[in-house]
């Protein structure tokens, strides 16, 4: 009995490094990356169109919900490449396709986060210096009040300057800290596809398949 089970057991298969890359943390590899994703991109976008609602003269580039569509989008990839079942021999085609989506997007995520964090920490930077005056329930900020020529910054529909600061501020920080978390989230998916997911594509699906019918040959 102790022989049949040894012979059993041995001949059972074990997992091999390539059913092992699929996996992180004990879960599929795209899964904790795309919830991140889709939890930091939803928290920027929703930020993003808090502060377009504060002032209706903010810039795009200081309201980057533009960056948290774009992770949200790379997220769904993400989920779309989870679902796609893993098959050696069949299907790569769809798989390799997915994959150098999520790459590319994960890498556009990635250089629009940290535009954005350099947008809002210019702006952060600019409003604590600012001197605001409300005028015509606008409020008009100035870097130099003493130098005629400088430039005034308006900000249309807020009469009080001292709430659309403190308020503005605080979302730029948030702004800031959840484009940084999210770019580093992008950077982590960009290098575990490049180094596990696309290594094993080339090396398990298009080479050791013809080194096993080579071996079947010779057998032959």
């Amino acid at each position: 009995m102790r022989k049949q089970k040894q012979k059993k057991s041995k001949g059972e298969p074990k997992c091999g490094p390539e059913e092992e890359s699929h996996t992180c943390c004990g879960c599929r590899f795209p899964l904790l990356f795309a919830f991140l994703q889709l939890a930091l991109g939803t928290a920027v976008t929703v930020l993003g169109f808090l502060m377009a609602g504060i002032s209706s003269s903010l810039p795009v580039r200081d309201t980057p919900y533009w960056a948290g569509i774009l992770v949200c989008v790379v997220s769904l990839v993400g989920f779309v490449m989870l679902c796609t079942s893993y098959q050696p021999e069949e299907k790569t085609c769809l798989q390799f396709t997915v994959k150098l989506m999520y790459f590319i997007l994960s890498a556009l995520a990635l250089v629009a986060c940290v535009l954005a964090v350099a947008f809002a920490t210019h702006h952060y930077v600019q409003m604590t210096k600012f001197t605001c005056d409300s005028l015509l329930e606008s409020c008009h900020c100035k870097l130099d009040t003493e130098d005629p020529l400088g430039r005034t910054f308006v900000y249309q529909d807020a009469a009080d300057c001292g709430s659309l600061t403190s308020m503005l501020s605080l979302y730029l920080l948030l702004q800031m800290g959840l484009n940084l978390a999210a770019a580093l989230v992008c950077l982590a998916a960009c290098f575990v596809v490049w180094k596990h997911r696309y290594q094993v594509f080339y090396v398990g699906v298009r080479f050791h398949p013809l080194a096993a019918a080579e071996g079947q040959q010779q057998k032959a």
